[in-house]
């Protein structure tokens, strides 16, 4: 049972044994220690409102030093998964204190996240952003950034296997953000490049040809290439929802077959 105003736990806290039970190898990077804890937070496994046990006991649990779990938890801090308090120890805070386009809170919550919540959030980022960077990319692209446009397709339709597909279609969609011109926009690419990676990986591995989506890049290369931004914007727009209802498709026939 929970005591205190802050979530205090009889045993310091009710996850606590998730510490105790995989030590993690002795290492002396802070950053081993501040995904070991982040992605048991942002699973769930740590709830909100519970509490770390102290410094002494968690440091010794994860066989690390204390100046290690001390610089953890500044980072976890300054992602907003908790706070410190005098007297009270590090506190896990609510989900909307998360920095949630953080890329390693962002890598951990894909990691976690069931398929159709991360689909379906995924793809409502992607219709906000992508065409619209494509019309961008249409409008001021220059020559060497439409090169490594071309470079990537070319490299998609090279591809003999799922990795190298996932890899260049990444590197496809990356230059299209950079052909843009704008450094905001292509600051995104670093924030959503792994949710990116494991969406084109989900769809491609799902289809019966990993390659079925290549005439929509090719599309969008042409219509980038011919600088026609109203043409790259709604191929961009109908080449992910035909990939999202290419997923909700197989996802829908996996299903039934596992209820058969």
């Amino acid at each position: 049972m929970r005591s205190g105003a802050h979530g205090t736990l009889k045993g310091q806290y009710r996850g606590s044994e998730d510490f105790m039970k995989k030590p993690i190898a002795v290492r002396s990077l802070y950053g081993h220690v501040m995904h070991e804890i982040g992605q048991r937070i942002v699973s769930g496994k740590v709830k909100p409102g519970d509490v770390l046990p102290r410094e002494e006991p968690l440091a010794d649990s994860l066989q690390v030093s204390r100046t290690a779990l001390r610089e953890a938890l500044k980072v976890l801090s300054a992602k907003g998964l908790i706070e410190s308090r005098t007297g009270v120890g590090a506190r896990v805070l609510e989900e909307r204190f998360w920095n949630q386009l953080d890329a390693d809170v962002l890598a951990w919550r894909c990691a976690s996240m069931p398929t159709d919540d991360f689909v379906d959030k995924l793809v409502e980022m992607r219709e906000i952003i992508e065409p619209a960077a494509a019309a961008a990319a249409a409008r001021r692209r220059t020559a060497p950034q439409l090169a490594v446009i071309e470079e990537a397709l070319n490299a998609m339709d090279a591809a003999q296997t799922l990795e190298e597909w996932s890899k260049a279609d990444l590197e496809f969609h990356d230059a299209v953000l950079h052909a843009t011109g704008n450094e905001l926009m292509q600051s995104l690419f670093s924030v959503i490049e792994t949710s990116l990676g494991t969406f084109f990986t989900l769809s491609a591995r799902n289809a019966t040809n990993f390659k079925y989506s290549l005439p929509y890049h090719q599309k969008v290369f042409e219509a980038i290439k011919r600088k026609q931004p109203e043409v790259a914007r709604k191929t961009m727009q109908t080449m992910i929802a035909d990939s999202h209802e290419n997923l909700q498709r197989n996802r829908s026939r996996a299903r039934k077959k596992a209820g058969a």
